[in-house]
């Protein structure tokens, strides 16, 4: 089946400002600092990739998964990396080893995408796109939301590594650290009041 154009432009469109103030977007930003941004990218995009898939061929079935037990395991996820963000921005030596810890592939590529796989369940974009899904066309709804939804995330990389260049390693991963922490906070509040 051909993609529809507008369609697609309106998945992408819908998607992208729905996604700009969210927890991922910030989540992003702050593992970006921290972490080589491309690989926080593809892990990010394929965590994302994989609910468009969700979404599109589940629908309204996302309804049904337990929100407060995704939000709590969020939650957990969110504050973890704050305590890393918080405990390597303590002195030269720490944010040094947190660097080097953070340099492979595939340890940046698990946390970011355990990040956003767990944090996006039950999302608004992720039922927006299955709304979108059952009435614009599977094909047409899955790639426009899955580019608006990695085009956040390369912006919000971008801008983390625009910061990091300008602000003091310390002082972006403290700030990092207490997004992650208010993250936290605001999953735990989404789990008992959503």
């Amino acid at each position: 089946m051909p993609l529809d154009p507008l369609a697609v432009a309106t998945a992408f469109g819908l998607i992208f400002l729905a996604e700009l103030p969210d927890k991922t977007m910030f989540a992003s930003l702050a593992m970006g600092t921290r972490m080589r941004p491309l690989y926080v990218w593809f892990g990010t995009s394929t965590a994302f990739v994989l609910h468009v898939g969700i979404a599109v061929g589940a629908g309204s079935l996302i309804g049904l998964l337990p929100h407060m037990a995704v939000r709590l395991v969020s939650a957990a996820l969110f504050a973890l990396g704050a305590v890393m963000l918080l405990r390597n921005g303590d002195g030269e030596k720490g944010a040094e080893a947190g660097a080097r810890a953070a340099r492979g592939f595939w340890p940046v590529y698990t946390t970011a995408f355990m990040a956003v796989f767990i944090s996006e369940w039950g999302d608004l974009t992720q039922i927006t796109t299955a709304n979108l899904a059952a009435t614009n066309g599977l094909a047409s709804t899955a790639v426009g939301a899955a580019a608006a939804l990695m085009s956040v995330s390369a912006l919000a990389l971008l801008v983390g590594r625009f910061i990091a260049r300008r602000v003091p390693l310390r002082t972006v991963q403290r700030f990092g650290g207490l997004c992650m922490a208010g993250l936290a906070v605001w999953s735990v509040v989404e789990a008992f009041t959503g």
